[in-house]
């Protein structure tokens, strides 16, 4: 068939057609040439970045077959440029001489694999071996031998017999005594016999 011999109508199809494939492929061609070193930098900017979302996140600190710490996370992310773990729905111990002396949970936590360090935030709760108990907004623990702070609306009860509010607290790292600071308010009540 010659293109003399198409019908008007055939033409304007045609030629629509052909002005269309050549709109698409001028529109394919443009965003490869604008995005190409858009693409090349943020590859080669996160090339070693891994983050991974997981469910039941499980995190330990063991040295010699003795556990310091655990955590568990229900929900959470670990970043591997960064080396932090973010989790939601914490739990966990801390261990001394291969037994719990202290359990934990708050809203979320994180732990920094670099630093060493564990934060918990928001609705924390926290119960020593001996029975005390501790409420606060942020709790960090670095090592085994810093002592660990708590911050913001930190209550600490222990049984019926002692009852104290504070700005900030700090536990010994044998989880024996504490330091309260700040603006406090302490109740010590008598033992009924």
């Amino acid at each position: 068939m010659r293109w003399s011999n198409l019908s008007k109508k055939k033409k304007v199809y045609i030629g629509a057609f052909a002005g269309l494939v050549s709109i698409m492929l001028w529109a394919f061609i443009s965003a490869g040439i604008i995005t190409h070193d858009f693409n090349r930098s943020q590859l080669s900017l996160n090339k070693d970045k891994q983050e991974a979302k997981i469910n039941g996140i499980i995190l330990t600190e063991t040295k010699d077959r003795t556990k310091y710490w655990e955590l568990y996370g229900e929900k959470g992310t670990y970043d591997s440029t960064n080396e932090v773990a973010m989790m939601d729905n914490v739990v966990g111990n801390f261990y001394k001489d291969n037994e719990v002396s202290m359990s934990f949970q708050s809203s979320k936590g994180s732990y920094n694999a670099q630093k060493k360090v564990i934060v918990l935030y928001e609705n924390t709760f926290v119960v020593l071996k001996d029975g005390t108990t501790l409420k606060a907004d942020r709790l960090r623990y670095a090592n085994s031998t810093e002592p660990i702070t708590a911050h913001g609306n930190v209550q600490i009860t222990r049984g019926g017999a002692f009852l104290a509010t504070a700005d900030n607290i700090e536990i010994s790292p044998d989880f024996q005594s504490f330091k309260i600071k700040g603006k406090t308010t302490s109740k010590i009540y008598e033992e009924k016999k």
